[in-house]
Order: structure tokens, then sequence, then C-alpha cells
């Protein structure tokens, strides 16, 4: 616990690493949990794939559960 799933467009292996670096940096420190526990993994979808996919199926369809929507924070 935690297990991050990050989806977006393709990037290369040293800018997916940064950002799982990254991102458990922060769990750690903000969420708390040991480095043991993050999980971090990427999906990548070209754009014609993510419109269809990602954004009809998983992001508009719940975007009341978005915490952060477009860039634009939800709460």
């Amino acid at each position: 616990m935690p297990l991050i799933v990050v989806k977006g467009y393709p990037k290369d292996e040293k800018t997916k690493q940064e950002v799982a670096e990254e991102i458990t940096r922060i769990f750690t420190e903000k969420w708390g949990c040991p480095r043991q526990a993050v999980t971090v993994k990427v999906e990548e979808y070209e754009p014609d794939v993510w419109a269809r996919e990602i954004k009809e199926k998983e992001i508009d369809p719940h975007a009341d559960e978005m915490l952060i929507l477009s860039g634009e924070p939800q709460f």
C-alpha cells in the first residue's frame, strides 16, 4: 500500500523513473508510509487511444470523483 498508477502519453525511461521516484518521495513524506510500501506503475497510451479508452471511459464518467481535473483542484 499504496499502488499508484500513472496513465499518460508515452515518455522516455528517464522521465518515467524520475516521476516514479518523486511520487515515492511524496508518498513517504505526506502519506506517512515506508518506501518499501510504495508501488508505482506507468501505463502509456497514444493520443487517439487516450481519448477513447481513458478520457471517455475512466475520466468523464467519474469526473465528480477526481481531486484534480484538467489541472484544476476539485476540492
